[in-house]
């Protein structure tokens, strides 16, 4: 039995029914191998407990650990070459990108995090080249890369079975192409396709390799409807119920994929999900920008969560996604800062504070946010999402040791009026320098600004050693593909938002 105190001058150990954060003030934390075994009075907690090593003291503010709900690379896209599109133009763009190690690109990202007080990712792997054998084996590198930091990590290998450019099927896509363009495209497509039931082999093969260790876990993630036909969409919800698992699923981020909606299903994707059994307690909406009022009703009496990503739908031009809606049906909302945040990096204190403001409406009695709603979408509704829920997200007795400690003298220097509330504080004011450790399962990985398992220094030589090598040729025929397909993909979407009638395009149940 190993034990550890964390003293602080205020603890925040979750929020009450009612939102309102509880703090314990002048607190300390007993930590009993890797979980929270009290909370309460430092004095008291150190009296009961006089031989276990202390850490933190005055100046001191914990808070639970941070959850990213929604991540998909390490080095940014825009970092490797692709500019910010909008989402439909940017899939085209990013078939320039260069290879990268998974592992070194995993770690790359994972170091931002933890820097700003991540302590769970949930890691949405959006595809991989090959067959199932090298699907899996890039998954488990992925995997050993969050387990070799140390972070807790819900990873899923996104099922897709059609429509893997454009809204329309691959092979249609590919005969409308010029002759010179079809065969790379076509072969960029083979490298891709896995028959739906070797992908559901794929995750029972993940799912087993994470299911020993408490800190990774493996969950269901359908990529999005035009990504999956109708059998896909039953394999997704009877492998949840099957295993019970959430599902993280992107939905209605651009206006696009909303019309794509309406040509499929002559409705809604929200209403047209429903009908397999995916929308649920287990459910996460990822994005949800262009929800409707039916579709948020319906998410707030079904149970469902919604991950927001803020910087992503500015970055993509996808929109505003109708937060202040969601909240007022109450539904719970997580925070995502998906491919990268508004300042190219993983920083969830910037992202926190860019939700904050976002939603600020016009009108002195407009909706908006509070900084207490914000950190707790950071927080306990991230992990909500998870296959962690109930386990982390607060730092109630039982609950994973998943922590953030900060140095309040440097959130408030020179000066913070006394009287603001701390949450308040935090939200608006911190920032990455005043991370004082962070901890996952009682473990510490980051303190005093570097990592304890790895050389964060080391592993940049290494990125920077790789990618200065000059590109291999299937790097540099992608970057031609890129370039001669991007036309073609803009030109498909002509039309789709000005009401131009269209030709049904989508036949229900084909699988690629």
């Amino acid at each position: 039995m190993t034990e550890l105190i964390i003293a602080a001058d205020h603890v925040l150990e979750g929020f009450g029914p009612d939102g309102t954060p509880i703090l314990h003030r002048d607190a300390a934390i007993l930590v009993r191998d890797g979980k929270v075994a009290a909370i309460g009075s430092a004095d008291d907690i150190r009296r009961a407990q006089p031989a276990a090593p202390v850490i933190g003291g005055a100046g001191r503010v914990v808070v639970p650990g941070f959850v990213n709900a929604h991540h998909h690379v390490g080095l940014t896209p825009f970092q490797l070459g692709s500019p910010d599109h909008p989402l439909e133009l940017w899939f085209a763009s990013r078939l320039a990108l260069r290879d990268v190690d998974l592992r070194l690109d995993t770690l790359y990202s994972a170091f931002e995090m933890l820097a700003s007080g991540v302590t769970t990712v949930q890691h949405l792997h959006s595809r991989a080249a090959g067959g199932p054998d090298q699907v899996v084996a890039a998954g488990c590198k992925v995997m050993d890369a969050y387990r070799e930091v140390g972070m807790r990590a819900s990873y899923s290998m996104a099922l897709r079975d059609q429509n893997r450019l454009v809204y329309e099927d691959d092979a249609v896509f590919t005969a409308g192409l010029p002759e010179a363009l079809k065969p790379a495209m076509a072969a960029y497509f083979e490298r891709f396709t896995i028959p739906l039931a070797d992908q559901l082999a794929i995750f029972e093969a993940l799912r087993q390799s994470g299911a020993c260790d408490g800190r990774i876990a493996v969950q269901v993630a359908p990529a999005n409807l035009h990504w999956l036909s109708d059998a896909a969409l039953e394999a997704s919800a009877d492998l949840s119920r099957r295993h019970d698992l959430p599902i993280h699923m992107h939905v209605l981020e651009t206006p696009y994929q909303k019309e794509y909606a309406a040509r499929r299903t002559g409705g809604s994707a929200i209403a047209y999900l429903d009908r397999f059994g995916l929308v649920g307690p287990r459910f996460t909406v990822g994005h949800g920008v262009w929800m409707s009022e039916a579709d948020i009703e319906l998410c707030a009496h079904s149970g469902a969560h919604v991950c927001h990503n803020c910087s992503s739908n500015f970055r993509l031009k996808s929109g505003i996604a109708p937060v202040n809606r969601f909240l007022a049906q109450g539904i719970p909302v997580a925070i995502g800062i998906d491919e990268a945040g508004i300042n190219e990096d993983r920083d969830m204190l910037q992202e926190m504070r860019l939700v904050l403001r976002a939603h600020r409406e016009p009108g002195i009695d407009a909706p908006h946010p509070t900084s207490a709603q914000v950190m707790r979408m950071a927080t306990e509704h991230g992990a909500a999402t998870t296959p962690f829920a109930g386990r982390i997200g607060r730092l109630s007795p039982g609950f994973e040791a998943d922590l953030v400690m900060f140095d309040w003298g440097g959130v408030t220097w020179p000066y913070q009026d006394e009287t603001t509330p701390l949450v308040d504080v935090l939200v608006h004011r911190a920032r990455t320098a005043a991370v004082k450790t962070v901890m996952v399962a009682g473990e510490i990985l980051f303190a005093d600004g570097a990592f304890t398992r790895i050389s964060r220094e080391a592993v940049l030589e290494e990125i920077a050693a790789a990618l200065s090598r000059p590109r291999t040729a299937q790097e540099l025929e992608r970057i031609e593909l890129s370039r001669a397909v991007l036309p073609h993909v803009r030109r498909f979407y002509d039309g789709w938002l000005a009401g131009e009638p269209a030709e049904p395009f989508y036949r229900p149940n084909a699988v690629r």
